[in-house]
């Protein structure tokens, strides 16, 4: 009884400085306070708001922009992305509200976009995109050998895929459904043990269908790669 009781427990969190601010911001831009255009206050000003130092700003701002919530724009500062985030949020639920079946909907629906972005990525991609997803392959793996935490690093790979797909559509939904996933995952001690070393060859063998041009292989090699995902019950 107490090992059953024991085994309901959750591992507690502690939020980094830069998860609480983007939090903040996308609070905002999904209660309608930020609206596309808006500008945010510089990153001194925000930091002096927020009591932290700009370097935990400067990152919340950089991921944000990676998402497609923020962008920079030259002279005029950071800004709210005119792209329809707040009704995409609306649509698809922060994966941690989800249970159940919503959640495994939620990931059959990743990979569906994957499999089509590799192969996209397959059909469409240039020299610059191969360059592109080595460098974020190249960062995992450096990643993988010093024993460092992978999540980050294995979102930008598979983002890089979605950008050589040529494919905003694909992209954008990506950019949404992803992070969380990936996010929900990390929290779970999910992408743990010896998973990032099996994930890294499939990534190798993703990008070498990508890069010669095979678009049936890459497709099939990234449905191998997430299959466990499918198979995991919540």
């Amino acid at each position: 009884m107490e090992q059953t009781v024991f085994n309901t427990f959750k591992k507690i969190q502690i939020e980094k400085p830069v998860d609480k601010i983007i939090k903040q911001i996308k609070t905002l831009i999904s209660s309608g306070q930020l609206k596309p255009g808006d500008k945010l206050p510089s990153e001194r000003k925000l930091s002096e708001h927020f009591g932290i130092g700009r370097t935990h700003v400067r990152d919340a701002i950089r991921k944000l922009e990676f998402y497609g919530i923020l962008k920079t724009l030259p002279q005029s500062g950071t800004v709210v992305a005119g792209f329809g985030i707040t009704a995409l949020e609306g649509l698809i639920t922060d994966v941690l509200d989800l249970e159940g079946n919503d959640f495994n909907s939620l990931v059959e629906t990743r990979v569906i976009l994957e499999q089509n972005t590799a192969r996209f990525a397959a059909m469409r991609r240039d020299e610059k995109d191969i360059v592109s997803i080595s460098g974020a392959l190249a960062a995992y793996e450096k990643a993988v050998k010093e024993g460092n935490d992978t999540v980050e690093h294995d979102l930008m790979f598979h983002m890089k895929i979605a950008e050589a797909s040529k494919n905003n559509v694909l992209k954008s939904l990506m950019m949404i459904v992803a992070p969380d996933i990936i996010t929900f995952f990390k929290e779970n001690d999910i992408c743990t043990g010896s998973k990032p070393s099996k994930a890294l060859e499939e990534h190798y063998e993703i990008l070498e269908h990508i890069s010669n041009r095979e678009p049936e292989k890459a497709e099939l090699a990234m449905f191998n790669h997430l299959k466990e995902i499918l198979d995991k019950k919540i």
